[in-house]
């Protein structure tokens, strides 16, 4: 609080003045702007995990309409996307951290909805395919900018927060996706429901373009970029390698979260096991795993953003050993729940921890690999962590998993689709001696990276 001292008629009046919401928000350095861009980056990345996920959410739709193998089904949910992303993100980084930031979102959710929406005109493989190569793009340039914006925005300590309520959009979207599926597949099909996000995703993206850039925190003053320039770019991918050599706890924290989206990645047959393998209706199950993504999901985000900065703040382990608790305290009930009985305690108490695992995943490892590197590059080393998440994780999952599947059916097994994702969770597990080890070395890697890059 403050005061103000006003005089009337020669007598002095001592008033008590209590600072407005927002006042007090600019006192803690994160101004109101800052939340309105947090939410609506929020909202696209929603979209974008909506977009993302429609094809395995209508699996036992599209499976059977275009007479798909699990294999062509496995390589549909990643190849053609995850390369393009994974790639073309890549390239996507580098330019967000020298170009405005706002108008490449806006580019990149324009041409990813257009493609959604001709995914819904798909015949076949191959038409399938084609267009998810351009989804991929698009995509590709949201979350790294959208967190090159965000570190601009909040402040370090803050970022655990910003990033987890920022990717509230996956566990959301893949709820929402499965939402879709259960309550308009029947009704709508799956074809019109691309077109309609297509048509929502266009107008979201135009409206990207009302935001402006912030001032970044390599640059010291608003509105400067470097020039995109054949120099400028090797220096951001030097700067990146050099940064990958230098700390371990980077490179173990990238490499536990392959391993964990390995599992992700099989987790796109989830929808086929439940209902060919639990004896689920399509419609009924997705609309109760949409409900279950939403709210898991959202409480993992919030939890795991929170926890995170607290536990950041506390110890000297940064976030990674926070994700260490987490993977040790919820794989095994991950696995366990394969075998129940469908519809028991434990069956539903299985589904509920894995988007809650899932939601409390990606504030605190996006942070962590931000805090390990240089300002000028934060942008970049999102991409390329997007990168072997996505190119390396979610393809050996989904398209090893589709392959594992035709597999085990081939050789007689009566339930593939258990054993196969029982399969990819016990591989998973390799990502918590990974988060071990990057927590044991985040703090002193943290002061080699402030001596040896300032």
């Amino acid at each position: 609080m403050c005061y103000s001292t006003i005089t009337l008629k020669n007598i002095k009046v001592q008033i008590i003045l209590f600072p407005k919401p927002y006042d007090m928000i600019q006192q803690k350095g994160v101004p109101l702007n800052a939340y309105r861009l947090l939410f609506f980056l929020t909202l696209l990345n929603l979209l974008n995990f909506v977009d993302r996920q429609l094809i395995a959410s209508f699996a036992n739709f599209i499976v059977p309409d275009l007479g798909l193998t699990d294999t062509q089904y496995g390589f549909l949910t990643t190849v053609p996307f995850i390369v393009f992303y994974s790639v073309a993100g890549l390239f996507m980084g580098v330019l967000a951290d020298m170009v405005n930031r706002p108008k490449l979102i806006a580019f990149g959710v324009v041409l990813w909805s257009v493609f959604t929406a001709l995914t819904g005109a798909a015949k076949g493989f191959i038409s399938m395919a084609l267009p998810r190569m351009f989804i991929g793009v698009g995509e590709s340039i949201l979350t790294p900018t959208s967190m090159s914006l965000l570190s601009d925005s909040f402040p370090s300590k803050r970022m655990g927060f910003a990033a987890g309520f920022y990717y509230m959009g996956v566990p959301i979207g893949v709820g929402v996706s499965l939402l879709i599926a259960g309550y308009l597949g029947e009704s709508l099909g799956w074809r019109n429901c691309f077109y309609l996000l297509g048509g929502i995703g266009l107008i979201l993206g135009l409206c990207a373009l009302l935001f402006k850039d912030r001032k970044r925190k390599s640059d010291g003053v608003a509105g400067k970029v470097r020039t995109l320039s054949k120099e400028s770019t090797i220096e951001i991918v030097n700067t990146l390698i050099k940064a990958l050599r230098t700390s371990s706890a980077l490179r173990f924290t990238i490499l536990a979260g392959v391993f964990y989206h390995i599992v992700l990645g099989a987790s796109g047959f989830e929808q086929l096991w439940l209902v060919q393998e639990r004896g689920f209706e399509r419609s009924q199950i997705a609309q109760l795993v949409g409900w279950i993504g939403v709210f898991a999901g959202l409480s993992g985000n919030l939890i795991g953003g929170i926890l995170s900065d607290w536990w950041q703040e506390n110890t000297d382990q940064g976030r990674p050993m926070f994700l260490f608790w987490l993977a040790l305290l919820t794989l095994p009930i991950g696995i366990f729940y394969r075998f129940v009985e469908p519809g028991t305690t434990i069956f539903w108490v299985g589904i509920v921890i894995g988007y809650f695992q899932l939601g409390c995943f990606f504030g605190p490892t996006f942070s962590t690999v931000q805090e390990l590197v240089p300002d000028n590059i934060k942008a970049t080393v999102v991409s390329f962590y997007i990168l072997t998440l996505n190119l390396i994780g979610l393809t050996i999952g989904s398209l090893g998993g589709g392959f594992c599947a035709d597999l085990l059916r081939s050789l007689g097994y009566s339930e593939p689709y258990t054993l196969m994702l029982v399969i990819f969770s016990i591989i998973s597990i390799i990502s918590i001696p990974c988060y071990y080890l990057a927590g044991k070395k985040y703090k002193a890697d943290k002061i080699v990276l402030e001596n040896t890059f300032t």
